[in-house]
């Protein structure tokens, strides 16, 4: 689920620590996202961020967690208001 705020894009996802490879799969209206860190420690969240700042080019201190700090559902803020960057992410998580 993606929704608009004015605060940024927030997004539910869900997180598959420990995996093969970093990747994002959206699967009809769940978004999973793959990360190959340990759910140990916050690696995993530190992971998730550096992935999503990599993959869409935003600041990884643009990127929060809002929700499921300890879970493997999470809820994530992406603080931009670049138009490139909201359309691609728009365009990824819808």
């Amino acid at each position: 689920m993606i929704k608009q705020t004015k605060e940024g894009i927030i997004i539910n996802i869900k997180i598959s620590p420990n995996s093969s490879k970093n990747e994002i799969i959206t699967d009809g209206s769940i978004i999973k996202i793959k990360i190959t860190a340990p759910p140990v420690d916050g690696k995993a969240n530190k992971a998730l961020i550096e992935f999503l700042s990599k993959s869409f080019k935003i600041s990884k201190t643009s990127i929060k967690i809002l929700k499921g700090e300890t879970s493997k559902e999470k809820t994530i803020l992406f603080t931009t208001s670049d138009e490139e960057k909201l359309k691609l992410l728009n365009k990824t998580f819808n």
